[in-house]
């Protein structure tokens, strides 16, 4: 089943100039994909995932699942799961009541419910663990049940609400893979919402960056990172830092001492460089940006830099784990072929 939202927005409060959370979005999320709706805190993507499960009303706009009308039905009439980032599994039953219970609610029988629990719980790989308390489970087990409890209920569209935030970074990470491996298995159409750059790029067919309840930009993920459209999503993904430039006439583009040729064109006057931390490039001698080391923090695989320059601080990630420099070294920055974006000055 696939969602459509046509010109959806969201206000809080009954008056015409109360704030709005959601100001007329539109976009597609298409049957058997997952979508990740990601942003910064207060952008309006829970907002909009809540009104994809029905416990929000939009306060204009059409709601489409499936060709079908949804905007004025409740979450019961969606067929729709959601999985919430506390889990919220009852800590008095067990992972097989747990996972059985919404079917139990809905008159299944308990043999039939708990065969059906049996098989969701399989698929998210806990089989034997179904006598087994929420409490005697680590967080990505915890997660797992949530998970099967969601999936037990066969839903047309299943939500996660920042799922993985609770997990430190290594679950994170083979939990993601295990929610995609899933959604790609079952083809399931999954709309996802999380703040956390990586986890979108990793899970996603589609990105919707939000920004202050409108959406910024939307594509693929490879197409977000290495084509923004803007300002803020030049900034926002890939932890860029945002720098003012001048496009030329030929094409090139200057930043400070520095010219580059950038992937797409741009006309001539002033634009906004997005670079991110690993695109710089350190030479100890050269005639690039100079740069004088304020500080620098060894992270096991990396470093991280930040260097005073006629451009102001610029923050640094180096792999070069041979040549380390100590702060008050001067050196100097160019920039390599990726990481790199141009963006019209807003």
């Amino acid at each position: 089943m696939g969602i459509e939202f046509r010109n959806v927005s969201k206000r809080y409060g009954l008056a015409s100039d109360s704030p709005l959370a959601v100001d007329s979005i539109s976009f597609r999320i298409e049957q058997g994909t997952l979508t990740t709706i990601l942003g910064p805190s207060g952008c309006g993507k829970t907002t909009t995932l809540r009104m994809i499960a029905g416990l929000e009303s939009p306060s204009s706009g059409a709601i489409i699942m499936a060709g079908r009308d949804v905007t004025t039905l409740g979450p019961s009439e969606r067929n729709v799961s959601m999985m919430f980032q506390s889990y919220a599994l009852f800590p008095h039953m067990s992972v097989l009541q747990n996972v059985s219970y919404g079917l139990r609610m809905s008159g299944v029988k308990n043999a039939d419910a708990a065969a059906r629990a049996k098989d969701a719980l399989s698929n998210v790989g806990l089989v034997g663990y179904d006598d087994r308390l929420p409490s005697e489970l680590s967080g990505g087990q915890q997660q797992r049940v949530a998970l099967a409890r969601a999936l037990v209920l066969e839903p047309a569209v299943l939500l996660f609400d920042e799922p993985l935030s609770n997990l430190d970074a290594r679950l994170r990470r083979e939990m993601r893979e295990e929610i995609r491996a899933l959604q790609q298995r079952l083809h399931l159409t999954v709309a996802y919402v999380t703040h956390d750059q990586s986890e979108a790029l990793a899970v996603s067919d589609q990105i919707i960056v939000m920004h202050q309840g409108h959406i910024a930009q939307q594509g693929a993920p490879q197409e977000i990172y290495e084509r923004p459209q803007n300002e803020f999503v030049a900034g926002f993904i890939g932890d860029a830092m945002l720098f003012s430039g001048e496009a030329g006439a030929d094409g090139w583009v200057s930043l400070g001492p520095l010219r580059f040729m950038p992937r797409q064109s741009h006309k001539a006057g002033p634009v906004k460089v997005a670079v991110r931390p690993e695109a710089w490039l350190i030479e100890r001698d050269g005639s690039g940006l100079a740069g004088h080391l304020e500080k620098a923090a060894y992270l096991g695989s990396y470093f991280e830099y930040t260097f005073r320059t006629m451009l102001g601080d610029v923050f640094v990630v180096s792999h070069d784990l041979t040549d380390v420099l100590e702060p008050g070294v001067m050196v100097t920055l160019g920039l390599a072929d990726h990481g790199v974006s141009v963006v019209a000055a807003d």
